[in-house]
């Protein structure tokens, strides 16, 4: 078995990590009011593999010796556990099918391929026998990036890169480093930051995810305010296409034509497999400080972030909540277990009742993280700069403390959603970017849609989001749904999910800012980029694949499962 760390079969992340409630006295209050459900403590430690009814492979024995042949038979793989856990990525539906045992289409084998030279081997070999390659990193894909097509009759060939897992080169001069793509995002850090220096591209997902599957699907960090997204921070890469590699070097910029480092940002595996990436780097800061606000309105907040930006302080990211995802955020704080703890928290609820005597509306308040990286001499200026945008918007400094603690539990919200789950509530999220003068109106566009879609299936629902990044022009903003399910849960889900998405699009964002597009997303393609964007995309797949063998039914003409999920709904 190779030497490969995978998520938990049946969930996200780890085994034996889990959110519970029990120590979060408002939490229990917030998601009656929100979802209409009671809760009760978590019943599910672990789920027991033996319930898993997998369908069997569907490989021959001469593709299985073909393929171990490249990689070995140590690390060419047909068992069950191993094909389930490569079967989808970790979006909310796909958990459900997998705990329902509602397979589409799993892997028929696995392979761990351990050099490029394999993996070209692999590439050329899916050609020559009508294989098809889907590449696989962390699996932690919530677009259904990983997913054969349900219909699909060839054998499927799910190729881990996880054993591509080291950081190769650093031209310390040039501040740049050459990675394998398979490495976790943790991995590769700790390999950086034994010789001091950082990428400093944080998603949600960090944990596990990797570099080459936010290569693929075009990933935006945490931080990218100051460290840029995936796409700035990518120089140069390797892809393994049939007959040979398009290598391309890592150049700080280039007139030679369209770009192709572009072209294969965000390809999905459509156009090969990325083995190795050159990226830019940074040297480890001396001084980090989180700084939590709270702002009387999410206008203010908003203008705020938009001021900060404009004013070029160079934050490392600078992110508010709107007034629900702040009540929410506030939800979960733990019941102080200490006299410290315990004169904290009455301290925050003496600031609240003041602010109420002074007019603000406490249900209307938005709280706002803004981290700040440099010199200690750097990072105080940022602050004192800061200070004075935010207080013209109205914002109360709240400090470090807040901060802290956002910055310590920021890769945690995943549990939550599995715990959700078993309470039979779907917590998901969708993300945009938009133009400034148009962000306001998304945001009210997206929460009648979704109100919309909760009214017609006559559930309590909520809706919350946030501002995660920002540009010249615009931002990011990130909402999270839930609502309770049942039966029909994919009826229920798809009409929640496409009101919203296409709230998207008619309110002037895009389908996505950083999740990729996947099958899920696939439907609304020739809205986001026209219908001449989708001709030049499908030209350039069936000139570069043919024979349709690498992670076909991406990005665009994927099956369209949300909208037959309504279809059938509607029918029955």
């Amino acid at each position: 078995m190779p030497n490969v760390k995978h998520q938990k079969w049946w969930g996200w992340g780890e085994e034996n990590v889990f959110f519970t409630y029990e120590n979060k006295p408002a939490f229990a209050p917030i998601v009656k009011r929100a979802v209409g459900i009671d809760l009760r403590p978590r019943e599910r430690d672990t789920v027991d593999f033996g319930t898993a009814q997998v369908p069997a492979s569907r490989i021959t024995d001469a593709q299985l010796a073909a393929l171990q042949g490249i990689s070995g038979a140590e690390n060419t793989l047909t068992d069950d556990h191993d094909r389930v856990i490569h079967w989808a990525g970790k979006s909310v539906t796909d958990i459900i099918k997998t705990l329902q045992n509602r397979f589409d289409r799993v892997p028929d084998v696995v392979v761990y391929p351990g050099s490029e030279d394999e993996v070209q081997a692999l590439v050329d070999a899916a050609v020559e026998l009508d294989l098809v390659l889907i590449p696989f990193g962390g699996g932690s894909s919530i677009s259904r990036s990983l997913q054969a097509r349900p219909e699909e009759t060839r054998t499927v060939v799910s190729v881990d890169l996880g054993r591509l897992n080291q950081v190769l080169e650093i031209d310390e001069t040039s501040g740049l480093a050459r990675i394998q793509a398979g490495v976790l995002g943790p991995d590769m850090e700790e390999q950086l930051n034994a010789r001091g220096w950082t990428l400093g591209h944080f998603p949600d997902s960090f944990n596990h995810s990797t570099l080459g599957g936010w290569a693929a699907t075009r990933s935006s960090g945490m931080q990218s305010d100051k460290y840029g997204d995936i796409a700035e921070i990518i120089r140069g890469m390797n892809v393994v296409r049939p007959g040979g590699i398009v290598r391309l070097r890592p150049l700080p910029s280039t007139s030679t034509g369209p770009s192709l480092r572009e072209m294969f940002i965000g390809s999905e595996g459509r156009l090969g497999i990325i083995t190795e990436v050159w990226v830019q780097i940074h040297r480890q800061t001396e001084a980090r400080e989180v700084i939590a606000y709270m702002f009387p309105t999410w206008q203010q907040g908003l203008t705020a972030m938009r001021h900060i930006h404009e004013s070029e302080v160079h934050t490392t990211f600078a992110r508010i909540s709107d007034a629900r995802e702040t009540e929410f955020s506030l939800a979960t704080q733990k019941a102080p277990t200490s006299l410290k703890k315990t004169v904290s928290a009455k301290g925050q609820d003496a600031l609240w009742a003041l602010m109420r005597k002074r007019g603000w509306d406490t249900d209307a308040m938005c709280i706002a993280y803004v981290c700040f990286e440099g010199t200690k001499q750097d990072v105080l200026r940022k602050k004192r700069r800061v200070s004075g945008i935010v207080h013209k918007q109205g914002a109360l400094i709240l400090g470090s403390g807040p901060g802290a603690l956002y910055d310590q539990k920021k890769f945690d919200t995943p549990y939550l959603r599995d715990f959700l789950l078993e309470q039979g509530v779907i917590g998901d999220v969708s993300e945009t970017a938009a133009p400034w003068a148009k962000l306001t109106t998304v945001h009210k566009n997206v929460y009648d849609a979704a109100q919309s879609a909760f009214d017609e299936l006559g559930k309590t629902g909520w809706i919350m989001s946030h501002m995660s990044h920002s540009y010249h022009s615009g931002a990011c903003l990130y909402f999270t749904f839930a609502f309770e399910y049942s039966d029909d849960v994919d009826h229920e889900y798809a009409l929640v999910k496409t009101r919203i998405q296409q709230a998207f699009i008619d309110s002037g964002g895009t389908l996505s800012h950083h999740h990729g597009v996947g099958a899920e997303h696939s439907p609304w393609m020739e809205q986001d980029v026209s219908e001449g964007g989708v001709q030049l995309l499908r030209g350039l797949f069936q000139i570069a694949d043919p024979g349709e063998n690498f992670n076909p039914g991406k990005v665009i003409d994927s099956p369209d499962t949300l909208h037959k999920a309504l279809r059938n709904g509607e029918a029955g």
